[in-house]
């Protein structure tokens, strides 16, 4: 029997991906947001390509402040876009 992969939602584009193709946005216990690019910090996470755009989306639609359930001040999105920038 073939191994299951697990699917998570683009907050970007919406669509359902292996996770392993997402980016993890996290908020710590601590409340301080960032990316996890390993999938293994420990915290409420939220899913995005690997692309600025769907960054773009979800930054619009304020769909990642509803899924990790605080406010992303700018920088935090403006680090977030430099470094999927520098991880294409």
């Amino acid at each position: 029997m073939p191994k299951k992969i697990p699917l998570r939602q683009c907050l970007g584009c919406r669509e359902m991906k292996p996770k392993r193709e997402l980016i993890r946005a996290v908020r710590s216990p601590e409340g301080e947001i960032s990316l996890d690019f390993k999938g293994r910090k420990p915290g409420r996470g939220a899913y995005v390509c690997k692309s600025a755009d769907c960054l773009r989306l979800a930054r619009k639609a304020r769909r990642l402040e509803r899924a990790l359930s605080c406010a992303i001040p700018d920088e935090v999105y403006e680090r977030m876009e430099g470094e999927i920038a520098a991880n294409e």
